[in-house]
């Protein structure tokens, strides 16, 4: 059965390398896969890599599309479009798979476990600075992200979302492909659309994936800010798709906003803002004792809390952002 790898791509040359040598080594027959890469016209030098990597692997049935919309959705779209795979994973270019991830999804996928299966990230440091391992320990962390299955979960069961799921492409014919109006939260709204038209999103830790995050707080903060910006885009579709971890963010943000708004003139409001906060930080700091005693980087205790608060203030920022946007335009349902 042939599986497509489908990989949207936007200057990576550090890392498509790796993650091609990790597609070009599973247990999956090679003769059985290809790779379609929808590049968004990168400026760095992630076509030569994936050039020379062609021309040293020739056995990898391997192509690139230029994508001109420069988005993710449009990218997997573009990719699923030339494909020609019965079966479909999805994969990003800063995320490297394990040897049997493939084979492992698709015997999961044939026993009708799910109709997008997935497995558990594995964060790790995008570089090897103090502050990008405080990231990638956050990012996986449940003060940051809460019940995320596909980060947390240490037994098979059903999702709401996967990562990097592997699906059929007769199911992509049934419910339709990536929504290219979402910018970010195209995945979660693929899957909620999965698990409306009645099939389950399964998640199986036994299937793993290593996943390099951001380096910089401000790539952090733009990440996060997108999320949050898009979600409420998604939500105002699928009301019901709403999750605690997702709406603690934006009710905690506007809640200090207007803590500080009320504290210029309202003495309670002062003292409510410092007992929240601190109590907040206080909190945060609880959470990153253990990290970094088994890391041994006593940095960490600070680096932790700092890129929380960063997820945690850019996502609410960014659907308050965006919720107001919209309420204020007047846009109607599903705009």
């Amino acid at each position: 059965m042939l599986v497509s790898v489908i990989i949207p791509c936007y200057n990576e040359e550090k890392t498509i390398e790796e993650l091609l040598a990790a597609i070009a080594n599973q247990t999956y027959p090679i003769d059985q896969l290809e790779v379609v890469i929808a590049d968004g016209m990168s400026t760095d030098r992630t076509r030569e890599r994936i050039a020379a990597f062609q021309e040293s692997h020739p056995e990898l049935n391997l192509r690139v599309v230029e994508n001109v919309k420069h988005t993710i959705p449009a990218a997997l779209n573009q990719a699923i479009e030339v494909s020609r795979g019965e079966v479909i994973t999805r994969m990003d270019a800063h995320a490297i798979p394990a040897p049997d991830y493939i084979e492992k999804s698709l015997a999961a996928l044939k026993a009708g476990l799910g109709a997008n299966v997935g497995g558990v990230i594995e964060i790790r440091p995008g570089a090897d600075s103090w502050i990008a391992h405080a990231i990638s320990i956050a990012t996986a962390h449940p003060l940051g992200v809460g019940d995320a299955r596909y980060r947390t979960a240490t037994r098979a069961m059903e999702a709401d979302t996967v990562a990097f799921g592997t699906y059929t492409r007769s199911f992509v014919d049934q419910i339709g492909k990536y929504d290219e109006t979402l910018l970010a939260n195209e995945d979660y709204e693929f899957n909620t659309r999965v698990r409306k038209a009645g099939g389950r999103v399964w998640v199986d830790p036994a299937i793993r994936c290593v996943y390099y995050s951001r380096v910089t707080l401000r790539a952090l903060a733009r990440q996060y800010f997108s999320y949050g910006y898009w979600k409420f885009n998604m939500l105002r579709r699928y009301p019901d798709t709403l999750r605690w971890r997702q709406a603690l963010p934006p009710v905690f943000v506007s809640g200090i906003l207007m803590l500080l708004l009320l504290s210029t003139f309202w003495k309670l409001a002062r003292i409510l803002l410092v007992i929240v906060l601190s109590s907040y930080l206080v909190i945060l700091a609880g959470g990153s004792i253990l990290p970094a005693i088994r890391k041994k980087n006593p940095l960490l205790v600070v680096g932790i809390p700092i890129a929380i608060l960063t997820m945690h203030f850019s996502w609410g920022s960014g659907f308050l952002w965006n919720m107001v946007k919209i309420i204020s335009s007047g846009k109607k349902h599903g705009n």
